[in-house]
């Protein structure tokens, strides 16, 4: 049976089921119990936004608070799931990565390779990304290129629910090593989640639009921002296609050849820094194995190249909007009309 859940729900929710399920799933994290089991406090803080809340009460100390030590607590994890245990490690801010690394670069991802596929390393590391929050520069970047580059991570960034949910559960059942970006802006997003387990293959885009005039590839909040420009596309009469990528690594570049093979015209969207991003990387892919079936330039749609505003105000100009994904589509029309 569906409901509708908020995004946030729908992660809390797989990590419970998945917990119950399974006796081998732990969670470790800052502040994710808080003051549960002290005298005076009923329930776990849940973490930074309340993802974990009322975790604590039903599995206890599986639940790990650690210290504010993120090389301490990721390398830990990473250790344990070498071990037998399948750990979901909470990094809070994805800003943060730069503490635990080399634990994650020159450890986890590289086990199954150095070890010739004996050696498995089962652990998630959930962390929150993107801009919107007024967060300032050091908790708002979209740092999904950067993991993307490393061989042996798995990458994920859901746009909606029930992705979340399916795709933390794959998550958690994989024996790879995986980076689960939540996007801050979209914990509050709504959308039918099934009660049920279920689980999302890895490696598969979803066409959450169809069209035949212009691609539209991205992920994560750039979904239902992309969504908005082809509503907007569809009043001119242009029919927008907008795949939702799901996982950055594996990445279903098949589904999106098959697009561009049909409409003739790409528009990439990532919210990440411009310089060797999602974007930059699908785009040379297309160029490379069927630049004969496009019809006009490939167009990229990215923040610029600075750290991400404070103010309101300069976040809002900051990140790509509706406006700017439907002119960039625009762009691909014209060129094409005059080419």
């Amino acid at each position: 049976m569906s409901r509708q859940l908020t995004m946030k729900l729908a992660i809390n929710e797989a990590i419970d089921q998945e917990m119950t399920r399974d006796p081998t799933v732990i969670m470790m994290g800052e502040d994710i119990v808080g003051g549960a089991g002290a005298s005076g406090e009923r329930d776990a803080w849940g973490g930074v936004l309340g993802l974990s809340k009322g975790l604590y009460a039903k599995h206890g100390d599986r639940l790990i608070d650690t210290p504010l030590s993120e090389a301490a607590y990721v390398g830990a994890a990473i250790g344990a799931a070498t071990c037998g245990l399948r750990p979901v490690a909470e990094l809070m801010f994805i800003d943060f990565m730069g503490v635990c690394f080399d634990q994650i670069l020159n450890q986890a991802a590289k086990f199954r390779y150095m070890f010739g596929g004996k050696a498995e390393t089962p652990v998630v590391i959930r962390a929150m990304v993107g801009g919107g929050f007024s967060a300032a520069a050091q908790h708002s970047q979209m740092l999904t290129p950067m993991f993307t580059h490393v061989p042996g991570l798995k990458v994920v960034c859901p746009s909606n629910a029930y992705d979340a949910k399916g795709l933390l559960v794959q998550a958690i059942r994989d024996n790879d090593p995986v980076i689960f970006c939540e996007h801050k802006s979209l914990y509050a997003s709504k959308s039918e989640v099934p009660e049920e387990l279920y689980a999302i293959p890895f490696g598969q885009a979803n066409i959450v639009r169809e069209g035949k005039d212009a691609t539209i590839v991205t992920y994560g909040m750039m979904v239902p921002r992309s969504l908005e420009a082809a509503r907007a596309l569809e009043k001119e009469g242009v029919e927008a296609e907008v795949i939702d990528l799901r996982t950055l690594s594996p990445l279903d570049i098949d589904t999106v050849l098959k697009s561009v093979e049909k409409t003739g015209r790409l528009v990439v969207v990532d919210e990440a820094s411009p310089r060797c991003n999602i974007a930059t990387d699908i785009s040379a892919q297309v160029c490379q194995q069927i630049f004969g079936a496009l019809k006009s330039g490939i167009q990229m749609v990215s923040p610029p190249h600075v750290p991400v505003p404070f103010s309101n105000v300069l976040e809002k100009i900051y990140l790509p909007g509706g406006k700017q994904i439907a002119d960039a589509v625009r762009k691909t029309m014209n060129a094409a009309a005059t080419a």
